[in-house]
């Protein structure tokens, strides 16, 4: 639902009515995974997809169905049989999605709010009924600060308020047990971090692609003449701090994606000896062959270790040919997501395996 955000605010805001489908399960190759949200107000407007097309015809019209009724559905989608008027999934997937009236979606705004704010939010949904979850345990414990709603049942929503709390902490979607029942629990964790070392015209690219990919973009530079937001108004924030200071300063998690564009030794070495030895996703560096090859020994001579030299994707990027700058960011973004996700980066044309991974 995060991407359809503003969308389902301003409806709130004029009051439209909608109701909402979510993909709750997914088995074998399946366009979208549990979460993909559509949104159809009682004009007939969309938003938002859940298969990329294939079902959206049948999801539109249950969902006019849902708005008229006021009463939820669960329907489910599997490979179509040919006939061009068929609702079904050509990929040979199946997926489960759950059609919800916005009156029964309590503590929307709430869960819009903190979507849009970055702050972790989860909801525990069965059909008809929504358990807004607030996390908040001590020394990272999934613990539950607060809760709105019910699903009916006290005991109900204690266990699934647990289960999501958790869920939460791994920023997972999923169906769950409790008390004997299947409940979709939906997490919003704080959008991944994404830190830009390098206020030059490559960085200004790739914190517009990392944004939209939805990453939280800082972009960080000690020489503040060209660290400024008007150079760089996709990012979140930008920093004008010693890179290595401001990295050590800064929270790092194991989503967090670092891209080094400075490609200048004062601000590389010391910078990388820092985020080599951070839990960070991704840590790659921008530079010709030569650069790299001399930044390695560089980092040899610090004492930086093989083993975390190994995490150090340099040159930057996969082989795309890219030219521009926004070529460029296309390559590293397409290295980035193939690492989160398994991805080989070579063409989907020359490969059997399954195009939606697991």
């Amino acid at each position: 639902m995060r991407d359809i955000v503003d969308g389902l605010l301003a409806w709130r805001a004029e009051g439209t009515a909608f109701a909402l489908a979510t993909v709750v399960a997914t088995w074998r190759s399946a366009p979208r995974q549990p979460g993909a949200s559509m949104a159809v107000n009682a004009a007939g407007e969309v938003i938002g997809s859940v298969s990329g097309g294939c079902v959206e015809g049948a999801v539109h019209a249950a969902a006019q169905e849902v708005i008229e009724t006021g009463k939820a559905q669960t329907q489910t989608y599997g490979v179509s049989d040919g006939d061009a008027l068929e609702a079904g999934l050509t990929c040979g997937g199946t997926i489960e999605i759950m059609i919800q009236p916005s009156s029964a979606l309590t503590g929307l705004d709430d869960v819009l709010a903190a979507i849009s704010e970055g702050r972790p939010v989860a909801t525990a949904s069965v059909p008809g009924a929504q358990l807004v979850v607030l996390p908040g345990g001590p020394d990272g414990d999934p613990g539950v600060a607060g809760v709105a709603g019910t699903l009916g049942d006290p005991e109900l929503d204690r266990q699934a308020a647990r289960q999501a709390a958790g869920l939460l902490t791994h920023g997972r979607s999923a169906i769950v047990q409790a008390c004997e029942r299947e409940v979709f629990v939906q997490s919003y964790a704080s959008p991944a971090r994404m830190i830009v070392f390098g206020a030059i015209d490559f960085a200004a690219a790739v914190a517009r692609i990392g944004k939209f990919l939805g990453y939280r973009v800082t972009v960080c530079d000690a020489r503040g003449v060209f660290a400024t937001p008007a150079r760089f108004p996709d990012a979140d924030e930008v920093v004008v701090e010693w890179p290595h200071r401001y990295l050590e300063a800064t929270e790092v998690d194991e989503r967090t994606v670092l891209c080094v564009l400075t490609h200048d030794p004062k601000f590389d070495i010391p910078l990388l000896q820092v985020a080599l030895h951070t839990p960070a996703r991704y840590i790659g560096a921008m530079g010709s062959r030569r650069t790299c090859e001399d930044r390695l020994t560089r980092l040899r001579e610090a004492g930086v270790s093989e083993a975390a030299l190994s995490r150090l994707r340099a040159p930057i990027g996969l082989d795309l040919g890219a030219r521009t700058p926004e070529e460029t960011a296309v390559a590293v973004a397409a290295e980035i997501v193939a690492l989160t996700w398994g991805g080989s980066g070579a063409p989907l044309t020359d490969l059997t395996a399954p195009i939606h991974g697991t």
